[in-house]
């Protein structure tokens, strides 16, 4: 069982990275309530006039479908149906059809990836994921799937590689081009290398990388947000202090009220735990 600190850490983590792909556009699908509601997984397979009513639906939708294979209509009610029902590996067919019909939205795809992956066909996940990324290579959602992806499978190094590779290529196409004109976003990279070295405990590292992003951006409030976080969590109450009024003072209005509220937090006292050593890399897929 995961300690309160790890579970803490996960939930500031995935505060971070929600403002980290909020910079980025995605444009939401209706379907993504739906998906979230499917994610708790199958409810109990009662009749009730509910169930029997989507179930209707589902069918006839599929009658149209036989017809017309690539009707989006009928391919969006079905996946929707099929949400609604609980029923997520139901929903794969009808969202992967989707994502081949429309290669230029993306928005399918990481859907995909995430169902895929939520129903632990990890190899499949990490297949559609690549795919987005050799088409759009600085999409921070599907790189940010893979490494989730990874780390759920104990695959640290992975993770750490996939994204210090990433790293090093918008490094490198930055050298040769204004910052504005690259795909890649180099600041998300380093939040999301930095929170892997952090969920790791390897905090030295994080730190360096996060210095790194302050020193690079001086403008973003991220870095320093991240760094005064995991101060904190090694008990540097005061220094992380520092770093969340600097942070605040250089966040958008929309985020300015969050980030008070984590700056007013404090860690639970809690015994020193061993460090655990992650698992040795296995071969990527």
């Amino acid at each position: 069982m995961k300690s309160s600190k790890t579970k803490n850490r996960r939930w500031i983590y995935a505060t971070l990275i929600l403002m980290l792909l909020a910079l980025i556009s995605f444009s939401v699908l209706p379907i993504v309530s739906s998906m979230v509601q499917a994610s708790q997984g199958k409810q109990a397979s009662l009749v009730t006039p509910e169930t029997t009513r989507l179930e209707n639906e589902a069918l006839g939708y599929q009658l149209v479908l036989e017809r017309e294979p690539d009707n989006e209509n009928a391919l969006l009610g079905l996946l929707e149906t099929r949400l609604r029902q609980g029923d997520l590996e139901a929903a794969i067919a009808p969202l992967k059809r989707l994502a081949q019909l429309n290669p230029q939205q993306p928005d399918y795809g990481i859907l995909l990836a995430q169902s895929q992956q939520q129903l632990k066909n990890y190899a499949e996940a990490l297949n559609t994921y690549q795919a987005i990324i050799a088409a759009n290579p600085g999409d921070m959602r599907a790189l940010k799937g893979m490494v989730d992806v990874y780390l759920e499978q104990n695959r640290s190094q992975d993770a750490i590689n996939l994204v210090q590779n990433t790293l090093d290529e918008a490094i490198t196409e930055q050298s040769k081009e204004s910052a504005s004109q690259s795909v890649f976003n180099l600041t998300s990279l380093q939040l999301l290398l930095g929170e892997i070295y952090g969920e790791q405990e390897r905090y030295d590292e994080a730190l360096v990388i996060y210095d790194q992003a302050i020193k690079g951006d001086k403008d973003d409030f991220r870095p320093l947000l991240a760094k005064g976080m995991l101060l904190r969590e090694q008990g540097q109450e005061n220094e992380a202090q520092t770093l969340f009024k600097e942070a605040i003072l250089k966040a958008p209005v929309q985020y300015k009220e969050q980030l008070k509220d984590i700056s007013l937090q404090r860690p639970q006292p809690e015994k020193k735990r061993p460090k655990v050593e992650p698992q040795k890399s296995e071969k990527s897929e």
